[in-house]
């Protein structure tokens, strides 16, 4: 009866619409803010409001929504007859080393690894709890990202990487308490190595975040487009080759993916790092100017491949084990990536998600769900942290037996064993980038 008298009365006004639309000039007719929005686009729209309301960079969480890494456009390759797929399930292994020449490399139950995301900087303490438990329980790393050190985030994880950024957030002093130590030159949604500064508003009276920086009340933090005192690449190879040799753990070196890929891996081939971790383009982030999410840097898998080529034709491929990051976020993702080279991957934005899982209900539809995750979110108190560790442990998981799956049909008993004859694309000038098999050749024989 309601939902008749409701009809009845949005009828008029309806018909009224419908009519203006069909008959108004162009000029006066409602109908050109489609015309408007399929010009500019919304997101195009949304931002110059934004951006003239206050005058000032926006900075977008989470990333870009450009994705041109093609992960689509490739398949993997099963064996039925010609070769058999691997007899059963229990004969898979996913489990990962990073950095098997460190005296203590890190060895994990899965090739899928927590990316940095910083406490403070981008994610609340609560969060970086529960992802840290949720880690843990998967057995897997966790980063602090361009932060410090916390007790919280050191206890509840099982293995924890320390990114020594470029703010010095991070001291040297602290090295010994990590599993690894990631040297981080530059981050895929911020066009590599930008200018940040956490500002003391936003820092606010946090006693905790104000320890953990090493900041005095009132004061800001900033992340410094390079290390200080880092100004050729014999500084950047010294400073690498420093940390090495304070500490046990693999050390790595964080690049993002760019166009000059090649020079940048040729100045980290003369360290003496046990990792790569590379962050394309389509990485996320807290908050970063959308000029440099969506218009500079390389795509994820481009840049993987690039890397890869390149260690391999330099003959250092087995020195390294490879890392890599930017927008991520299916098995499918996972099992290409590894297939492509890569030893392991970073995931964030998707862990994030996972994370929240039904608690996004406490934020919707008066909040978006990151206010639940965020240092800054309004609802980051609200955040259940043993829930969110469970869904994130969850998530993983049911990766994890994806990924086994596809390694079984394509017939191998090891995730590391795939390679690129694993891999077919219907994509010609992709097939040859890659150096895979393209699905309009026939094979004979």
């Amino acid at each position: 009866m309601i939902e008749k008298m409701m009809l009845k009365l949005l009828d008029p006004m309806m018909d009224a619409a419908l009519v203006n639309m069909l008959s108004s000039e162009y000029a006066e007719n409602p109908f050109l803010m489609t015309t408007i929005a399929t010009k500019l686009t919304p997101f195009a729209m949304m931002e110059a409001a934004m951006r003239a309301q206050t005058g000032k960079s926006i900075d977008r969480p989470l990333g870009s929504p450009n994705v041109l890494s093609p992960w689509k456009d490739i398949l993997l390759n099963p064996r039925q007859l010609h070769e058999l797929p691997t007899s059963s399930l229990n004969e898979v292994q996913i489990k990962t080393v990073i950095g098997n020449s460190a005296k203590k490399p890190l060895k994990l139950e899965t090739p899928i690894m927590i990316t940095g995301m910083s406490y403070g900087g981008s994610l609340s303490l609560e969060m970086k709890t529960a992802i840290a438990k949720g880690s843990a329980m998967a057995g897997t790393s966790t980063n602090t990202g361009e932060s410090g050190l916390t007790r919280e985030e050191r206890d509840q994880s099982k293995f924890l990487i320390g990114q020594f950024n470029r703010g010095m957030r991070l001291k040297e002093e602290d090295l010994q308490h990590f599993d690894a130590i990631e040297v981080q030159f530059g981050q895929g949604a911020w066009g590599g190595g930008a200018e940040i500064t956490d500002t003391s508003e936003k820092i606010g009276d946090d006693d905790h975040l104000q320890e953990t920086w090493g900041l005095n009340n009132g004061e800001s933090s900033t992340i410094h487009p390079r290390f200080p005192n880092t100004n050729s690449q014999e500084d950047i190879i010294s400073l690498v080759n420093r940390i090495k040799e304070k500490v046990d753990v693999p050390v790595g070196v964080k690049i993002a993916g760019s166009d000059f890929i090649e020079y940048d891996l040729e100045v980290i081939a003369k360290t003496n790092a046990d990792f790569i971790a590379i962050d394309g383009s389509e990485g996320g982030t807290a908050g970063s100017p959308t000029t440099l999410e969506d218009h500079i840097g390389l795509p994820t898998l481009h840049s993987l491949v690039r890397a890869v080529d390149w260690l391999e034709e330099h003959e250092v491929r087995d020195r390294f084990s490879v890392i890599i990051a930017g927008g991520l976020s299916t098995p499918g993702h996972f099992v290409k990536a590894v297939a492509l080279g890569a030893d392991a991957v970073y995931i964030g934005t998707i862990a994030i998600i996972a994370a929240l899982q039904n608690q996004m209900a406490k934020a919707l539809p008066t909040y978006p769900p990151p206010q639940l995750a965020l240092y800054s979110g309004k609802l980051k108190e609200e955040l259940d942290i043993d829930e969110a560790a469970t869904h994130l442990y969850n998530f993983i998981k049911s990766c994890n037996e994806e990924l086994k799956a596809a390694v079984q049909v394509i017939g191998k008993s090891d995730i590391h064993e795939l390679n690129r004859e694993d891999l077919v694309t219907v994509d010609k000038d992709l097939a040859q980038f890659m150096g895979i098999r393209y699905a309009g050749s026939h094979r004979k024989g």
